[in-house]
């Protein structure tokens, strides 16, 4: 395995042992040692065309925590903002020897193009392209799950998952249907009609308007942003209309089986699709999944580096 482009591009196994090894990293790291020397003298680029904070950091607190070199490269104030293509761009990138690019970008498919150039010899790994997939996120979501209600299991047979807001925007919804039911998770999209894509009913979800009747059913609430920058035409009549709908108040939560977590992949719009109490409650695991974030881009890292058994890590 070279590049991390869509969760379509591993198998059951593949998803369980990067899973595995974030979860023995995050032991390690945990212990006294918290920097390893796996890829030291390897260079990770950071190329961002995208606004990003926590995928950004994350990814480099990972390759730091690695010992990796790390150069980040955004869009304001590249060459990119001036014109350059990604072609360019990424050679650049290539002749100052990057051993793995993690690349966001506005525009869906620009990973796999990345990949696709016969003279990128790094890894390439998608940290969000468009509106089409954000496989780490998906990553770090089944870990937290995992982490939550697996009850020992490594897979996620039987846990029921509901993806709320706009999935019609969401590369991070994409990516979890994928990888949610690829470990056996049952996955209901809720979400009002027009802001479901086109052909949604050949996933492998249920589809539900109605929020109050899904959530006492299911072990998790991951609730989507509300992607306004994205929106040209009026999806919903208004912010109160949605939210009262489809946001997470304090009076839904309460209808959650005991057990059941909320999450959502952030930033939060406070108020609209998720309520202050909410994302602050006992029940939230919003912040928890920032921090596997670094454990799960530590193992991608290293499974598309490193490689070899994993006791290698601390070698």
């Amino acid at each position: 395995m070279k590049h991390l482009l869509s969760i379509s591009d591993l198998n059951a196994m593949q998803a369980i042992s990067i899973l595995d090894t974030a979860s023995e990293l995050a032991r390690i790291s945990d212990g006294q040692v918290k920097k390893l020397p796996t890829l030291r003298g390897r260079t990770i680029v950071n190329l961002f065309a995208e606004d990003s904070t926590r995928t950004r950091i994350s990814f480099e607190a990972a390759a730091k925590r690695l010992s990796a070199d790390v150069i980040n490269f955004s869009a304001k104030g590249s060459s990119l903002s001036k014109g350059e293509s990604l072609k360019d761009t990424a050679q650049t990138l290539q002749a100052m020897g990057a051993d793995a690019v993690v690349i966001r970008h506005s525009a869906s498919g620009a990973a796999q193009r990345l990949a696709d150039l016969e003279w990128m010899s790094g890894s390439v790994i998608n940290a969000g392209d468009g509106t089409h997939e954000h496989p780490s996120q998906a990553l770090l979501d089944a870990y937290t799950i995992r982490k939550h209600l697996g009850k020992g299991s490594r897979d996620l047979q039987g846990v029921r998952v509901a993806i709320v807001g706009d999935i019609l925007h969401s590369r991070v919804a994409r990516s979890n249907v994928l990888l949610l039911t690829l470990l056996g998770a049952q996955v209901v999209l809720v979400a009002p009609p027009t802001l479901l894509p086109v052909g949604v009913e050949s996933w492998p979800v249920t589809i539900s308007y109605d929020f109050d009747a899904v959530i006492a059913q299911v072990d998790v609430v991951m609730m989507l942003r509300v992607q306004q920058e994205r929106m040209s035409d009026l999806f919903f009549p208004n912010s109160r209309e949605y939210s009262r709908y489809f946001g997470l108040n304090s009076e839904r939560m309460s209808k959650m089986s005991a057990q059941a977590i909320v999450m959502h992949p952030g930033p939060m719009i406070r108020g609209l699709e998720i309520s202050a109490d909410v994302a602050d409650s006992a029940r939230s695991v919003i912040v928890e999944q920032v921090s596997n974030g670094v454990n799960v881009r530590m193992a991608i890292l290293y499974v598309l580096l490193a490689g070899g058994p994993l006791e290698m890590v601390t070698n």
